[in-house]
C-alpha cells in the first residue's frame, strides 16, 4: 500500500495521494485487472471517500495525464527561462528518460494499450499525443539553425525513439537508456542544423 492518507492534507494532497497509488496498482496489476476497490484499498481509503474524488478508472487516468502535463509545464518554463533553449531542452530530455521510473513507463504502456479497448482512453490518448506533436513541432521550429530543418519530419523521427525508451524501461528491470539518449541528442543536433537525409525524389521512370 501507499500508505494511508493525510487527513490534514487538503484536497490537492488527498488527490496527488490517490493518483500514487492508482499509478502503483496500474502499474501492478494492470488497468483491466484493477477495480476502484483494489484502488480505494491502495490508496487506503473508504470506497464511497475515494469516489468523491474519482468516479471511475478512466477519470483517474485523466487524472494522471494532467499531472504528468503539469510537470511538463514546469519542464517547458525552466527551458523557456533558459539562456539557451537549445541546451536546456537537450537536458531536459536527457533528465526525463534516465530518470522515469519502471512503474511509470510500465504504467504509460498500460495506458496505451487500454487505448486500443477503451473509446475514452483512445480519445484521451490521442488528445495527448497531438499536443506533444504540436509542442515538439513548435519549438523545433523555432530552435532551428537552418531553413533545411522540417519540424514536422524530425519529429517523426524523434518520435518512435521516445517510445522506444518507455517500452524499453517497462519491459527490462535493466534496460540503460543512455545510447538512446545519446541517439536522441545527435538526432536533435542534425535536424536542427539542417543535416538529416532526405528520401530520393521517385524516379519517373520507375515501373514504365
Amino acid at each position: 500500500m501507499t500508505g494511508t492518507a493525510d487527513a490534514r492534507g487538503g484536497p490537492s494532497v488527498r488527490r496527488d495521494h490517490i493518483l500514487d497509488a492508482a499509478e502503483a496498482c496500474f502499474a501492478r496489476n494492470g488497468f483491466h485487472r484493477t477495480t476502484m476497490q483494489d484502488l480505494a484499498r491502495e490508496a487506503a481509503m473508504s470506497p464511497g471517500n475515494f469516489y468523491r474524488y474519482f468516479e471511475s478508472k478512466e477519470a483517474l487516468v485523466v487524472g494522471l495525464v494532467e499531472r504528468e502535463r503539469e510537470r511538463g509545464t514546469l519542464l517547458v518554463a525552466e527551458m523557456e527561462g533558459s539562456g539557451n533553449r537549445r541546451g536546456a531542452l537537450l537536458s531536459i530530455i536527457a533528465r526525463y528518460f534516465v530518470s522515469i521510473t519502471r512503474e511509470a513507463a510500465i504504467l504509460r504502456v498500460e495506458v496505451w494499450s487500454e487505448s486500443t479497448r477503451n473509446p475514452a482512453i483512445a480519445a484521451l490518448t490521442a488528445r495527448t499525443e497531438a499536443e506533444t506533436r504540436d509542442w515538439f513541432v513548435t519549438i523545433l521550429a523555432a530552435l532551428a539553425t537552418s531553413p533545411a530543418c522540417d519540424p514536422k519530419a524530425l519529429y517523426a523521427l524523434l518520435a518512435p525513439l521516445m517510445r522506444g525508451i518507455v517500452v524499453g524501461r517497462a519491459a527490462l528491470p535493466d534496460y540503460d537508456v543512455t545510447a538512446t539518449v545519446a541517439q536522441l541528442h545527435a538526432l536533435l543536433d542534425a535536424g536542427l542544423d539542417g543535416r538529416l537525409p532526405h528520401a530520393a525524389d521517385p524516379d519517373p521512370q520507375a515501373g514504365r
